[in-house]
């Protein structure tokens, strides 16, 4: 989506809050919603369908014209899901590279950790969670839940 076409839609959205009365937009938990001007709507819709062979295309022509977190998190995503682990692990330390804070890159950098094993990698991913939501957040939450019932297995 290019420049003009984005804030035309971004006033639009905004002019709409105004008028109903919307105060807040709720955020995805896929990702930080940081992305710039990259519009990762369409990606996050074919996650969402569980259509990741279509999200990973779209998301390696968006990551091939410029970097972003909020891009490699969700390919590190995408291709953990996929079965992908190391080639995830390697997107997902893309994207704390460039945002070392990036909740949800964490959440599931310790989700792959616990799905391959390493529980003492995942609760690392965890201690910085706490450290960045001390009051808690739906990332750590998350992370907690799948520690959790990795225990339980």
């Amino acid at each position: 989506m290019n420049t003009s076409k984005l804030l035309r839609v971004s006033a639009l959205v905004v002019g709409l809050a105004a008028v109903s009365g919307i105060t807040a937009i709720p955020a995805l938990a896929v990702d930080n919603m940081s992305s710039g001007d990259i519009d990762l709507s369409s990606v996050r819709a074919k996650i969402k369908a569980k259509d990741y062979a279509s999200a990973l295309s779209e998301l390696r022509d968006l990551a091939d014209e410029t970097p972003n977190a909020d891009v490699y998190n969700l390919l590190g995503f995408t291709l953990r899901k996929s079965g992908d682990y190391a080639t995830a692990l390697t997107y997902y330390n893309r994207a704390l590279d460039l945002e070392p804070d990036h909740k949800a890159a964490r959440e599931y950098l310790g989700e792959l950790f616990v799905e391959t094993g390493d529980l003492d990698k995942a609760n690392e991913q965890l201690a910085r969670l706490v450290r960045l939501c001390p009051n808690t957040c739906e990332e750590r939450d998350d992370l907690q839940r799948a520690l959790g019932a990795r225990a339980g297995k």
